[in-house]
């Protein structure tokens, strides 16, 4: 027996019959927007079941002790992360089996997160329901047999809303800060003083210019940034590998500096002289896409430097991951990083 309120639904297994774990698991379709989470049994970590949920995703932890992905072990920032490639890779269903075993601290993690990617829930309790949980208690509908519960596996679930964002310049106001900055100067004449503009973003900028074509990357390369599991350290090693530039371009990246369609970035010289709009090849956008997801989930605004957190202490977490991918050419990480 299966029973459903909004969104979430409790399967109720009380005799643990094989064919739900079974089913659960062969629903696992990253790329029909369906993960099944594995549970981690008796692990003591308060961050395992945001890792596994990150697993589930296709992202690996890199191991060892001094691990640059040892941040990564706060609750917060574990969530947050897999909050984020959820809504990047667009996820509508996660099924949880033998969500029995979750303490009710794990479960409320997992509504927390289901809350804020807005896709739809599906846990196995493998025992009497008589154990559900205060939050999980409250019952709407109830969905009997095999049938049915194979049926709410193959429904597409809810299309998650993204992030939202506070509003922006409109794109002729910024067509019309871009082509101010870009005007010359008569010889031998000063500019009249005027107030400060902002820098026009990704969209107001391909109006004016051409993106330069992205460096091309080999499969193996791309394969290894889709597997780095904070996506503001995977979206920061992925602009510098298909640009080919240092940390200084990445360090004034804005959300409006990424297209809605993620197709194109804007990176930033100092001072703003050379400001180039990139091309970003396919394989880039769900690395950038997850990137700003985090930046919108930490509800910070479009002209706050998207790469920032990952900037501090001389960008040491990006540096380690650079060194840990020997097939791609990140090189710049170690000599520019302009203060």
């Amino acid at each position: 027996m299966a029973v459903a309120y909004s969104d979430v639904t409790i399967v109720v297994d009380e005799p643990d019959d094989l064919f739900y774990t079974r089913a659960a698991l062969h629903a696992h379709r990253p790329a029909e927007g369906r993960i099944t989470v594995q549970p981690t049994p008796a692990s003591a970590s308060p961050a395992a079941l945001a890792h596994d949920m990150l697993y589930a995703l296709g992202k690996r932890l890199a191991p060892g002790p001094n691990s640059p992905d040892v941040w990564l072990d706060s609750v917060n920032a574990a969530w947050l992360a897999a909050a984020a490639w959820g809504v990047a890779m667009g996820v509508r269903h996660v099924v949880v089996p033998r969500a029995h075993l979750l303490t009710i601290r794990r479960i409320d993690q997992l509504l927390a997160w289901h809350e804020s990617t807005g896709a739809q829930l599906t846990l196995l309790w493998q025992k009497a329901p008589r154990g559900l949980p205060p939050a999980l208690a409250r019952v709407e509908r109830r969905i009997s047999g095999r049938d049915r519960f194979e049926a709410l596996l193959a429904e597409p679930g809810p299309i998650p809303a993204p992030p939202s964002l506070p509003p922006a310049l409109p794109a002729t106001a910024m067509a019309v800060a871009a082509r101010q900055s870009s005007a010359p100067q008569p010889r031998g004449t000063r500019a009249a003083p005027k107030r400060p503009h902002p820098c026009a973003g990704a969209l107001a900028t391909a109006q004016l210019v051409q993106a330069v074509p992205a460096i091309g990357v080999a499969s193996e390369g791309s394969a290894a940034l889709a597997a780095l599991v904070h996506p503001l350290i995977a979206g920061a090693l992925s602009v510098l590998a298909f640009t080919q530039t240092g940390l200084g371009s990445l360090r004034f990246t804005r959300d409006l500096d990424i297209s809605g369609d993620v197709c194109v970035i804007k990176l930033h010289g100092a001072g703003h002289r050379h400001c180039p709009l990139h091309a970003v090849p396919a394989w880039a956008r769900p690395l950038l896409a997850g990137a700003r997801a985090h930046h919108r989930l930490m509800a910070r605004s479009p002209r706050e430097s998207v790469f920032s957190p990952v900037m501090l202490a001389e960008a040491r977490h990006l540096r380690a991951h650079a060194g840990r991918l020997p097939q791609l050419d990140l090189s710049l990480l170690a000599g520019i990083l302009v203060p």
